[in-house]
């Protein structure tokens, strides 16, 4: 059984399941899902804790096994966290997971509750049987990150535990969009920095003046990220999570190839369009799937082929560029020509909020 993360307080009220499996990857929402669980046990008589720690292929599957068969010596219920950092199992682990859920499901009693905890899968790992086994005897939990569009109404949430709130208005809006400026993409200190909030400042009402100067900058950017930011025409978002990644260390290769890797996905998606096909075989043809394919419906209709092909030669450029050629009229700097690369991206797309027949936005190519 899947249940949403706001709703696991509600469900934890109405009874334990035997088993808890969180799945993802943000440490915050692991934590508070799994310290949720944790407090729900202990006041259920689950006062006995057992670790089992998943590390590498020779792990001993015989003590987990063993937990589900034998009563605890110290107390009438325990509690058994499985912890598997690398989200495979492997095939022991596979065949021991499934047993154990066997064993769960077939015993009868109550004095075991289990609580698996797993970073993100991907769609091949979640049709495995062990997989499917831990859904079938419990609950599974999925952590989903904080998309960024959702993220001022997430820290509004926040704050609103601790009995503050932004102004109403469009203030209230700034210093919110100010926030997740600064915390995008790290959670865990975007909580410090709210707990922060609630220690300087009494419950009520904050303006931006005392957020601006409480808040630190703590962002944390992935290449994801960025790609998203430029396919929703978000141009001063884009901008600032490429120069993240430039100071946090990422490679420009990388992130040269996943912007070069979108584009060349377009090319063939637009060639399918202009081929007559639907748009979903289009975006089938892309090889879009999950966020790729939302972001790509937006704006796989508006781009022509020439566009397309002047980004796909804007792109082999930048990628020799990258690794240290230089480039007539391009800037030296690798770093320099990918933000060249995404605002001639930027410049293909209307801006953000326009109908698609608006005209494109003319932006400074030069860094």
């Amino acid at each position: 059984m899947q249940i949403r993360l706001e709703q696991l307080e509600a469900q934890l009220g109405r009874g334990l399941r035997p088993v808890y499996t969180l799945v993802g990857d943000e440490p915050l929402l692991a934590q508070e899902a799994a310290d949720a669980i944790r407090i729900a046990a202990r006041a259920a008589g689950y006062s006995e804790r057992r670790v089992f720690t998943v590390s590498g292929a020779h792990f001993d599957w015989s003590g987990v096994l063993g937990a589900a068969q034998a009563q605890s010596l110290f107390a009438d219920r325990q509690l058994i966290e499985i912890r598997i950092p690398s989200g495979k199992p492997g095939k022991d682990g596979s065949e021991a997971l499934q047993r154990y859920c066997e064993r769960i499901g077939t015993g009868g009693d109550d004095s075991l509750l289990t609580l698996v905890q797993l970073p993100a899968l991907d769609w091949q790992q979640t049709k495995a049987a062990w997989y499917g086994a831990l859904d079938s005897a419990g609950a599974v939990i999925k952590l989903e990150t904080v998309a960024r569009a959702q993220l001022p109404a997430w820290l509004a949430q926040r704050l609103a535990r601790q009995g503050q709130r932004v102004r109403e208005g469009e203030e209230g809006q700034r210093t919110l969009a100010f926030f997740a400026d600064r915390v995008e993409g790290n959670l865990l200190a975007a909580h410090q920095e709210i707990q922060k909030l609630g220690l300087l400042h009494p419950p009520g009402e904050l303006g931006f003046e005392q957020v601006e100067a409480a808040v630190l900058n703590v962002a944390r950017y992935d290449v994801t990220k960025l790609t998203e930011a430029v396919w929703t025409g978000q141009v001063g978002r884009a901008l600032r999570v490429l120069d993240g990644l430039r100071h946090e260390g990422e490679s420009p290769v990388m992130v040269h190839w996943m912007l070069a890797d979108d584009i060349r996905a377009l090319a063939r998606g637009r060639a399918a369009l202009d081929q007559g096909r639907p748009l979903p075989l289009a975006l089938k043809e892309a090889r879009a799937w999950g966020l790729r394919e939302k972001l790509f419906e937006r704006v796989l209709p508006v781009l022509a082929e020439h566009q397309l092909a002047h980004l796909l030669d804007a792109a082999s450029l930048c990628d020799g560029l990258c690794k240290g050629l230089r480039q007539p009229d391009w800037p030296a700097e690798p770093w320099d020509g990918l933000r060249r690369l995404v605002l001639m991206a930027l410049q293909t797309l209307p801006a953000r909020g326009s109908p698609p027949s608006a005209p494109m936005r003319r932006l400074v190519l030069r860094a």
